[in-house]
């Protein structure tokens, strides 16, 4: 596959935004039914260079060939018609239409000529051919984030596409999901349609590319066979140093520590059912099951984003009606929620606006923000978090995802809290940034917080947790301690009750 010539190829490719030089000199050769990994951490400047390819964006210099002819796409539509197109990381769907209509919308493939029933012939037969097991029929806004990204997929078939470039098309999906995506990769590469895969997933790259492309700082620092690469090895491309894998070493809370929070029979009447479990000072307590178990919702009663409908709730020994948002702050409970984007931060203000926002009473005098300390302290905490670049008066939708992670906590760190919820904390961050928040959850801990952490990535459930609880159905139905903490027992436990639930079901 190697000895073919180049599908697409960028030559000395470069691209800036205001000061920041994004793309410098960038070459990248792709062939037909290739499988191209694009790897780097956040800011490295692979989206940019995927958009670069789709026409999405317009390089500053270098050159673009497709076919061996240049080329310069000044809108997407230009690259489509040489058969490029992207599948971005936020999926542009008209949720009230349905798979069909999404799919043919605005291509000469609707055939106006052609029946509503033949369109949707064609393409559930072209969803069937890859294996993507849509309902054409369906309406996007029924169907699950796996399934809008195949969608998606379907419409840059329908447009018979011969190069895709996906932007983190697994970073929302659960492991069975993601598994499912990867094959029809393989599928779509199988058939010859070359995939350029944008990924934070190392283990994802390496399981479908051919080629794989390390980025750092806006220039390729590494190209090859992925075949002799490993994660390690990635990584340390990556960051331009060996990493280790490893996780930062846990220093195990006092036995005598009491907990400083005790949830009793914790119930909602829909997706939770009877939690109960303990978190003590300066422990880290993993919250660990299948998606759909209850985790997220947990955190929501907790935090009181949700009210429970039964069950006691106890900080530091005493029972607490946290019937708001507001009375968990006062009570020292702080919550990153999962989806920084939808639900922590907002993007279009800074990151002083946002980090306190929660904490008005503590930068106002007599009504007022005083602006001096708000910036003041905002930028010692930026500083303490490693945020890049520290600045309070930065928008937050400019920074990275990781850096727009380290702002999220520095929301809810702005004032020390008793305990900690942290529910995906590393979603869709790069491995130096992932890095760097298992240093700071660590450290935390080792300070005296209690730490709630949910996590779907068993690894690091493991790797940081002094104990896990495992959920199941909305039940705890597994604790496991110290020598237990192994990813086979979580595994065990969450699956073996799910194989029950199944056989109760069949009996």
């Amino acid at each position: 596959m190697s000895q073919s010539p180049p599908l697409v190829e960028a030559r000395s490719l470069s691209k800036r935004f205001g000061g920041a030089q994004a793309l410098k000199d960038v070459d990248l050769a792709v062939v037909a039914g290739e499988v191209h990994g694009l790897v780097g951490e956040n800011g490295a400047g692979k989206s940019t260079l995927g958009k670069c390819v789709a026409g999405v964006l317009h390089p500053d210099g270098g050159q673009l060939l497709v076919d061996g002819a240049p080329v310069s796409y000044k809108v997407p539509r230009d690259a489509l018609a040489d058969g490029i197109t992207i599948v971005e990381q936020e999926l542009a769907l008209l949720p009230a239409m349905s798979v069909v209509d999404n799919v043919l919308l605005g291509s000469s493939a609707a055939g106006e000529a052609r029946s509503r029933r033949a369109r949707r012939t064609a393409v559930q037969e072209l969803s069937d051919r890859f294996g993507l097991g849509l309902e054409v029929g369906k309406t996007v806004e029924r169907l699950s984030v796996a399934e809008q990204q195949k969608v998606e997929i379907l419409r840059a078939l329908a447009r018979r596409a011969r190069l895709i470039v996906m932007d983190e098309p697994t970073a929302r999906l659960a492991r069975d999901e993601a598994d499912n995506l990867l094959a029809v990769i393989r599928r779509l590469s199988e058939d010859g349609t070359a995939i350029v895969l944008v990924s934070h997933f190392l283990d994802d790259v390496l399981s479908v590319a051919d080629r794989v492309t390390v980025m750092r700082n806006g220039e390729v620092v590494k190209n090859g066979e992925a075949a002799g690469e490993t994660p390690a090895s990635l990584v340390a491309a990556m960051l331009g140093r060996d990493a280790s894998l490893e996780f930062p070493d846990k220093r195990p809370p006092r036995r005598d520590s009491a907990p400083v929070l005790a949830v009793r029979d914790l119930a909602d009447g829909q997706r939770v059912d009877g939690v109960s479990f303990e978190v003590r000072r300066g422990e880290i307590v993993g919250l660990g099951g299948l998606v759909g178990s209850g985790r997220s919702e947990v955190a929501r009663l907790i935090f009181g984003a949700e009210r429970p409908q039964r069950g006691t709730i106890e900080i530091d020994g005493e029972p607490t009606r946290i019937r708001s948002v507001r009375r968990a702050v006062r009570a020292g409970i702080s919550y990153l929620p999962e989806s920084r984007k939808d639900l922590g931060l907002f993007l279009d203000l800074s990151n002083q606006e946002n980090t306190t926002l929660a904490h008005l009473g503590e930068v106002t005098r007599g009504g007022l923000i005083v602006s001096g300390k708000e910036r003041h302290d905002t930028a010692e905490i930026l500083e303490r978090l490693g945020v890049n670049p520290p600045d309070p008066a930065l928008r937050v939708g400019a920074l990275s995802g990781g850096n727009q992670q380290k702002v999220l906590f520095g929301k809810w760190l702005w004032r020390t809290p008793r305990l900690l919820i942290a529910d995906e904390p590393t979603r869709g961050v790069d491995v130096g940034a992932k890095f760097a928040i298992y240093d700071l959850l660590v450290g935390l801990a080792a300070e005296g917080m209690a730490i709630l952490l949910i996590s779907s990535e068993i690894e690091e459930l493991v790797g940081l947790s002094h104990r896990v609880v495992v959920m199941a159905r909305g039940r705890t139905i597994a604790e496991l301690e110290e020598e237990d903490v192994q990813e086979e027992r979580v595994l065990h436990a969450a699956f073996d009750s799910e194989s029950q639930r199944v056989s109760e079901a069949s009996a």
